[in-house]
């Protein structure tokens, strides 16, 4: 027994699944990662927003060329935010993020744009060991 398939629909299936696999692959940012040139600072942070007030720890680190990073944690092994930011793009994720968020700086959620706002207020700090930044209706107070 024969079994035929026609040359026509062969071609359309696998030109098809050509179609798909490089129309389904999305570019992803890349971050660049701490290097031995990075700043690092360790402290606490005092975050208060419209209805919630939290005290924790935090890890900021950024380099010459802009990269960000900034974790918010609150005692052993319960992260509230986890930010990655360079000059143009952000990747936001933790409870007070409400999730996970990635994009452009400019096209960021309104509940995120006072956290992406800190990059530039903490990479400038050169000896204070406070920093109080208030971003609409939240205040973000470090101690290093």
């Amino acid at each position: 027994m024969k079994v035929c398939v026609p040359v026509r629909g062969l071609a359309t299936m696998i030109f098809a699944g050509v179609i798909c696999l490089t129309s389904c692959q999305t570019v992803r940012h890349q971050f660049v990662g701490p290097a031995s040139d990075w700043q690092a600072k360790v402290g606490q942070l005092q975050y208060h927003g419209r209805k919630t007030t939290l005290i924790g720890e935090v890890l900021v680190r950024y380099s010459k060329q802009g990269d960000f990073e900034l974790t918010f944690t609150k005692g052993p092994g319960v992260t509230l935010l986890m930010l990655r930011e360079d000059e143009t793009f952000a990747h936001v994720e933790g409870p007070l993020a409400r999730g996970r968020w990635s994009g452009p700086v400019k096209r960021a959620p309104r509940r995120l744009r006072g956290w992406l706002a800190l990059r530039t207020p903490l990479m400038k700090m050169t000896n204070e060991q406070t920093l109080k930044h208030r971003s609409g209706d939240e205040t973000f107070v470090f101690r290093f």
